[in-house]
C-alpha cells in the first residue's frame, strides 16, 4: 500500500482520498479508524454526562435492561438499548458477540476457540468476553480468519 500525503496551505479544508483496485479488508479497518476519529458518544455515570470518543469504547453490555460501556478509564452508562447502539456504531467497527454484548474489533488481542463453537476473546485490558456460536462465524469472517 502506498500512502501520499500533501501538505498544501492553500487547502481549506482536510480531505483524504483513497484510491484503490478493489476495497480489502486492509483499506476497511483503515477507513473504520479514520471515521472512529471523529465520532463521540454520550454516556452518564455518577449522575454526570460524558462525550466519549467511540475509539475509547472497548465493548458494550447490556445487564438488567440497562446499557453499559466499557473502556479501559471506566464504566459508563447509556440510555440506549443495545440494538439501537449496534445500528450506530457498526460501521466503527462494532460486531455484535452475543445477545447482550456488542465488541470493538479493534480492541480484540487474542482469540480462543471455546467449546459447543464459542469464541473466547481477550480484549486488550485482558478481559475475557464470549462471543457465542451463533455469531462466531460472523466474527471470523469480519477479522478475516480462518480456524
Amino acid at each position: 500500500m502506498k500512502i501520499e500525503i500533501k501538505v498544501d496551505s492553500s487547502i481549506e479544508e482536510d480531505r483524504i482520498s483513497i484510491a484503490c483496485g478493489r476495497l480489502t479488508p486492509e483499506l476497511e479497518r483503515v477507513i473504520t479508524m479514520l471515521r472512529i476519529m471523529e465520532k463521540k458518544f454520550v454516556v452518564s455515570a455518577e449522575g454526570e454526562t460524558f462525550l466519549l470518543d467511540v475509539s475509547t469504547i472497548l465493548y458494550i453490555e447490556a445487564v438488567d435492561r440497562k446499557t453499559f460501556v466499557y473502556t479501559e478509564k471506566g464504566i459508563y452508562e447509556s440510555d440506549l438499548r443495545l440494538y439501537e447502539l449496534e445500528e450506530q456504531l457498526e460501521e466503527y467497527g462494532f460486531f455484535r458477540a452475543s445477545k447482550a454484548s456488542l465488541i470493538q474489533l479493534r480492541a480484540i488481542r487474542s482469540l480462543k476457540r471455546d467449546i459447543n463453537r464459542r469464541i473466547r476473546v481477550t480484549m486488550e485490558n485482558g478481559e475475557v468476553l464470549m462471543v457465542s456460536r451463533q455469531y462466531a462465524e460472523t466474527l471470523k469472517k469480519r477479522l478475516d480468519i480462518s480456524q
